[in-house]
């Protein structure tokens, strides 16, 4: 028996199709709103909860893939495959871009390209990593 979030987390695309995201701290509220509202993601942005404000992104990582969730993030420290083994995430975006504007239109590009496709469910990324920014991206095995 594992915890309850491993136990429930094979449930979670059966009670929600929707993308289940885990915004971390340094993603804009304003971005998190877009993606609640007009893309309408499932996201748990860790700034609403005081238990994980603080965490280490460490922690983070492990908690994003045993929620089932792909970790949304402008951090590129989670880039660095030896501190982040990408086997061992539920799936990572790492943005750049230069606005709030800008990652909205990011966002857009992402739900289209990765969610809106209709064959890989609600975590199309487990197991890898994306870097989106404006113009391109790069994806990793």
């Amino acid at each position: 028996m594992g915890t309850l979030a491993t136990e429930l987390g094979r449930f979670a695309n059966d009670v929600s199709p929707a993308p289940r995201i885990y915004a971390d701290a340094n993603i804009p509220f304003g971005v998190v709103s877009f993606m609640r509202t007009r893309l309408k993601w499932d996201v748990l942005y860790v700034v609403e909860h005081d238990d994980l404000r603080r965490a280490s992104d460490a922690e983070h990582y492990r908690l994003a893939r045993q929620l089932r969730r792909t970790l949304v993030t402008l951090d590129r420290d989670f880039a660095d495959d030896r501190r982040f083994p990408p086997d061992e995430s539920g799936g990572v975006i790492i943005c750049q871009a230069p606005d709030e504007r800008a990652l909205h239109t990011l966002m857009r590009r992402v739900d289209r390209a990765l969610f809106r496709r209709g064959d890989d469910g609600a975590t199309p990324l487990a197991g890898r990593k994306v870097q989106w920014h404006p113009g391109e991206r790069v994806l990793k095995p």
